[in-house]
């Protein structure tokens, strides 16, 4: 898959201070952002590790979950207000009246929501029930519950990982259905194919990620990827 990478540089000045924390990848049809930091890098392999155990697994999800959040949220607008310190009057920016909601996909996905609302800790939250069938690999659908505000809200949809596509995208389909038009797709690994799925089915919707993993193998699992994600959070290897 052709790929062309910029590299987001983004100068420390006031109030917009950011560091260099990820590679955009422009595609044709959709964007996604891989958060390239050294942080992720290292949480990535500990969770990539076969051998690293059930509760540190669960931990460094939420971790990953917060840092690929920080990323998401960056285009979030401020309004600019007057604070006093203890020291003396000064300027500072306050989140100008964003809604969010954070839908998980289910299972996986809830291991995600934690790390999300450290930074969003109002948000909404939602769920959707997707699962694949092992035959078909194609998604099956068995729940759908979302905040009654969602057309007003920013989502942030989560899953661990996109592997074929399908899930994320019947799941994007699904909130669409119920007004919501403001979404973006966060997960931790991430396929091509999925990729391509995602953008050629809603080609608005920025994808986050922490890796671009290599191709799925003949089980539609990510190569190199971490596993299935649902059992190795929840111990049910």
């Amino acid at each position: 898959m052709n790929v062309k990478t910029v590299r987001v540089v983004r100068a420390v000045r006031p109030a917009e201070a950011k560091d260099e924390i990820c590679v955009i990848k422009k595609k044709s049809k959709g964007e996604l952002v891989v958060v390239d930091h050294p942080l992720i890098k290292h949480k990535i392999t500990l969770l990539r590790n076969k051998n690293t155990r059930v509760n540190v697994f669960r931990d460094l999800v939420e971790e990953v979950s917060t840092l690929i959040g920080f990323e998401a949220t960056y285009d979030f607008p401020l309004y600019e207000v007057e604070v006093e310190t203890p020291v003396a009057k000064t300027c500072g920016f306050k989140l100008e009246g964003k809604k969010v909601a954070i839908v998980p996909i289910l299972r996986a996905g809830v291991s995600m929501v934690n790390g999300l609302l450290r930074l969003v800790p109002l948000a909404k939250i939602g769920h959707i029930g997707i699962y694949r069938n092992p035959d078909t690999f194609e998604p099956v659908e068995y729940f759908c519950k979302l905040p009654a505000s969602i057309s007003k809200r920013s989502v942030l949809l989560c899953d661990p990982m996109l592997a074929t596509g399908g899930s994320a995208a019947a799941a994007i389909d699904m909130i669409k259905k119920r007004g919501a038009k403001d979404i973006k797709f966060l997960c931790i690994i991430a396929a091509p194919e999925g990729v391509k799925m995602l953008h050629e089915s809603h080609p608005e919707v920025k994808i986050y990620t922490a890796a671009l993993d290599e191709r799925l193998n003949d089980h539609a699992y990510i190569v190199p990827g971490l596993g299935d994600a649902g059992d190795r959070i929840y111990g049910t290897l």
